[in-house]
């Protein structure tokens, strides 16, 4: 090769390798401005603590008025029987019945919002620290165990929350069940 071909390639080489450089810090910059937009949501995501307190209190409420409603249904339906027939034999025995049943159903109820909290926080938790492996391409299991959240269980968190919801309808319908069955 001659002088002027070898001049020409080196060149030629040092501008592509120019081009390249200038690409990759182009895109290094946009990068680092596209993180710099997303840190906020994902710090916001780490540091979440879930529903508000007026958001828990709301789902409480809607949670156990529902139940609540149902029982005093059936309360009224008893009492109207009573007053229907007017016997009173077994009426004491059923309201405290389904006042037994009424605070198992609301206990319940109440367990099962407190988990849905707690799994709402984990999840944002999570959702954050997916988004930050995602932006940095760091390990998401290393960050969970260092948060304290076993990898393993991970996955099952996520299954055990896709299976459940605030307000377990099955649950409290089979229990309002249960409790109309007492009218024979």
């Amino acid at each position: 090769m001659s002088r002027g071909a070898e001049r020409s390639t080196r060149q030629l080489t040092d501008e592509q390798l120019g081009q390249q450089d200038q690409l990759i810090s182009q895109a290094n910059q946009s990068a680092t401005s596209d993180r710099s937009l997303m840190l906020p949501a994902i710090q916001s995501l780490l540091n979440s603590q879930g529903y508000t307190p007026q958001q828990q209190s709301d789902i409480t409420q809607q949670s156990l008025g529902a139940a609540n409603t149902a029982f005093d249904a059936l309360r009224e339906r008893a009492a109207n029987r009573v007053a229907a027939t007017n016997n009173s034999a077994g009426y004491g025995d059923l309201t405290s019945q389904l006042g037994r049943e009424q605070a198992q159903t609301d206990a319940s109820q109440t367990a099962q919002n407190q988990i849905s909290f707690a799994n709402q926080k984990l999840s944002n938790q999570l959702a954050g620290l997916s988004a930050l492996g995602q932006t940095y391409g760091i390990d998401t299991n290393l960050l969970g165990r260092a948060m304290g959240v076993p990898a393993e269980l991970l996955g099952v968190r996520q299954r055990a929350a896709d299976g459940s919801s605030i307000g377990n309808a099955g649950g409290l319908l089979g229990t309002i069940g249960s409790a109309a069955s007492l009218f024979g």
